[in-house]
């Protein structure tokens, strides 16, 4: 997996990734930038998945881990724009029901500042 990382306020990021999310080592990574940027005072993070292809039962995981790691720090994160394939692998877990899910980044960024 590949991903870009960039903050688009003083409260907001964005995760842009690519690729695949199946790995034990993709998550860390996520997590590991995750931490630091809530040291740092970031509370809302968007994931766009528009570039991602694949996703396993690691990499679930690893969404799930960082939903919670950020609202434990009273934060939010958000989904955007899941393949119908990635879409229906997180109807199928369930997860559809705790991640926020959005149609583009605009949409989510415009529902975060709001908060």
């Amino acid at each position: 997996m590949q991903y870009t990382f960039e903050r688009h306020s003083d409260t907001i990021g964005i995760f842009q990734l690519e690729g695949n999310l199946i790995g034990e080592r993709d998550g860390m990574e996520l997590t590991d930038v995750t931490n630091e940027e809530l040291q740092d005072g970031l509370r809302y993070f968007v994931i766009d998945l528009s570039q991602l292809q694949h996703i396993n039962s690691s990499g679930l995981g690893a969404l799930t881990m960082l939903l919670t790691k950020i609202r434990k720090k009273e934060g939010e994160l958000v989904l955007v724009q899941p393949s119908d394939y990635i879409r229906n692998l997180l109807v199928i877990t369930k997860l559809d029901r705790i991640f926020t899910i959005y149609a583009s980044v605009e949409d989510a960024v415009a529902a975060l500042e709001a908060t």
